[in-house]
């Protein structure tokens, strides 16, 4: 990128003029023209146009880091950094329940944790012991993972939509000594209860169901009013190294993974999206995520935590109620009036702003005054729709899977990238796009063994150099050590060196801008091409009005590569796929266009809103796996026919040109 034949020849140029006596500003003059013949232009055009964007990246990292440096010297963990926060401002909103309307100061929220680590200490667990929390979104969901570090406990935050196998799975493979569910959650547990062991000890948080309490299970409200709100004495523990919780992944390609979160990953995560776009002490956040999840929980509570912002909590995403919350909770919490609200959740994550779209038009989407949307997910089809249509002046669109050391955030802006790498001093920030076998995933190397980085332009893995010294290149994987191992390469860099593997695609621009292209397993080869299934969904779903799309690759018998399969969500059955077709022709390539179709009622979501696709490839285009509608492009009739079993039988036995 540096031209380094252009360097060499004006460093040469250099020397021989001032060998020859000229003066050093007619040397300097003469090797700056060979630098910019000889193709250094190149570089000094990048310089120009992203030294601006690159300062102010390292002002981020710099601060970050000195940050988790001086948290580290003092032995914090984030209990302690909370202490601060309520010492300082103990009657500001912490939380608020747009469900329920209830408010929790910091002075409570402290309270209410301080009497969950008292209490668990009481009943004998200790530090380091292991607590599942399955329970939606509400401020008590906060104060029983907050308290649970407070005693040196470590929490097992379960995806609340899990059920049976799967719930039965993370429970396992969390090693938790104690369960505290809410109670919504009665007819999931008592799902699993004969899968549990004996000793995993079951407490039950709010009002309980219809199913009323389960056998052997303690109601935890009454035994946390009798306890001791005063702070736990101080106990031993590595600061921020130790543990503080577990994230499952989403579950997109299998059964969830628990992953590692230590504190100084907390707060990395935090501090990063806190001070790259810029948030200050006024700012409210509306967060309507998950908090089983990064987003919801790290991004948005961890504003709340750490820097003292208050965070209005909606257990639920609604798409008809977002813009009536960011007006309410704008203009007045408690009787403050708040000059901005910051919208966290329109973090998006996942395919919530697509939704929002997907509304009719109203008067309160213009009404807000949100300034800025922060989240992951965003396709570049509908980012400058959204920016317009709803007048958010910033969007701040972020990379990064919880585990991960190599997360990137688009700080100024750029529509369609989710965040940078600099040109100009790539080794700041050690991370790298290198090339791979795009059917396999595999790595390929050079002559020395090394990954081979991509160009501009290029599309490629992206990975993280790993240095566990280093808080924010750190990689502590995930409670199972071999997807851990899975998840580390070695000699990528240079020899020797250990980098994390994203699992993701991406591709920089000659400016480092980086876009989001595939995960691993969502691009597959068909007629000698590589189809990407999010290029394909964002086509389709826009093409029908934002409707819920999920593209994947089938194998069919005797035929190489994989033909392009597409689900769509059609409730009432109204699609006409023939029609489809027809608009698919003008905006699709030949082997980019959907060889079957899958008319579905819905199509599956995780709880952060990406679209599961595990279940549907399972099925592929088998009419006897399903009830939906299945349909198979006819190429030489030049329409969708209907896939029955008979249909299915001659596309196996070749009968059909693909």
């Amino acid at each position: 990128m540096r031209a380094p034949g252009a360097g060499a020849a004006s460093v040469v140029s250099l020397a021989l003029l001032w060998l020859l006596g000229l003066p050093w500003t007619w040397s300097a003059a003469a090797a700056l023209g060979v630098y910019v013949g000889s193709g250094g232009w190149r570089f000094l055009r990048i310089v120009c146009k992203t030294a601006r964007r690159d300062l102010f990246g390292l002002s981020v990292l710099i601060r970050v880091r000195l940050e988790l440096r001086r948290h580290q010297r003092a032995g914090h963990t984030i209990p302690r950094i909370f202490q601060a926060v309520v010492q300082r401002q103990p009657e500001r909103l912490a939380l608020v329940d747009a469900g329920t309307g209830e408010c929790w100061t910091f002075a409570q929220l402290d309270a209410y944790s301080n009497a969950v680590a008292n209490l668990f200490r009481q009943l004998g667990f200790a530090p380091g012991d292991v607590v599942a929390i399955f329970l939606e979104g509400r401020p008590e969901f906060v104060g029983l993972w907050l308290g649970l570090a407070k005693a040196g406990m470590e929490a097992a935050l379960l995806n609340v939509n899990l059920r049976r196998e799967p719930l039965a799975f993370c429970l396992g493979t969390s090693g938790a000594k104690a369960l505290i569910f809410g109670g919504e959650m009665v007819a999931a547990v008592a799902e699993v209860s004969g899968h549990l062991g004996k000793s995993l000890i079951k407490f039950c948080s709010g009002d309980l169901g219809p199913e009323g309490i389960l056998p052997d299970t303690h109601l935890l409200d009454p035994l946390l009013k009798e306890a001791s709100t005063a702070p736990l004495a101080q106990i031993p523990s590595k600061g921020m190294d130790d543990r503080l919780f577990y994230i499952y992944t989403s579950g997109t390609t299998g059964l969830p993974k628990a992953a590692i979160v230590v504190h100084s990953r907390y707060y990395r995560m935090a501090a990063f999206g806190h001070h790259a776009y810029r948030m200050q002490a006024a700012d409210v956040l509306y967060d309507c995520l998950p908090l089983y999840h990064s987003a919801g929980n790290i991004i948005g509570v961890g504003q709340c935590l750490i820097y003292g912002l208050t965070v209005v909590l909606r257990k639920k995403f609604s798409a008809s109620r977002f813009w009536d919350d960011c007006i309410k909770y704008n203009c007045t919490i408690n009787g403050v009036r708040h000059c901005r609200l910051l919208c966290l959740v329109v973090q998006y994550i996942g395919e919530i702003c697509r939704y929002l779209l997907k509304q009719p038009v109203r008067e309160a989407e213009r009404r807000h005054r949100v300034r800025l949307a922060v989240g992951n997910g965003l396709r570049p089809a509908i980012w400058e729709e959204f920016t317009e249509r709803f007048g958010v002046r910033q969007i701040g669109e972020f990379y990064g899977a919880t585990e991960c050391n190599c997360s990137i955030a688009n700080m100024d802006g750029k529509v369609g990238s989710c965040g940078f790498n600099s040109r100009i001093l790539p080794h700041v920030y050690p991370i790298r796009l290198v090339k791979v076998n795009e059917d396999t995933m595999e790595l390929l190397r050079d002559a020395q063994g090394l990954c081979i980085p991509c160009q501009a332009g290029e599309p490629g893995l992206l990975v993280g150099q790993i240095n566990q010294q280093d808080p924010l290149r750190r990689f502590d994987g995930y409670v199972s050590e071999s997807a851990t191992s899975k998840k580390i390469a070695h000699s990528v860099f240079s020899k020797g060196d250990s980098a994390y593997l994203s699992g993701d695609v991406l591709v920089m621009d000659e400016l480092g801008y980086m876009y989001f292209r595939d995960r691993s397993g969502d691009t597959f080869r068909w007629r000698g091409e590589n189809v990407s299934t999010t290029e394909v969904e964002g086509v389709l779903s826009r093409l029908l009005g934002q409707t819920d799309v999920a593209v994947y690759g089938v194998a069919v018998p005797g035929v190489e590569g994989k033909a392009g399969m597409a689900a769509v969500a059609d409730p009432h059955s109204l699609l006409d796929p023939n029609a489809i077709y027809q608009e698919l022709q003008k905006v699709l390539a030949p082997y980019a266009r959907p060889i079957f179709l899958r008319l579905l009622p819905q199509v599956d979501t995780t709880g952060t809103f990406k679209i599961q696709k595990t279940r549907l490839q399972r099925e592929g285009f088998d009419p006897r796996q399903t009830s939906d509608r299945l349909f198979f492009l006819d190429l030489k009739q030049g329409h969708y026919l209907p896939l029955n079993e008979a249909v299915y039988t001659r596309i196996c036995s070749g009968a059909f040109a693909l």
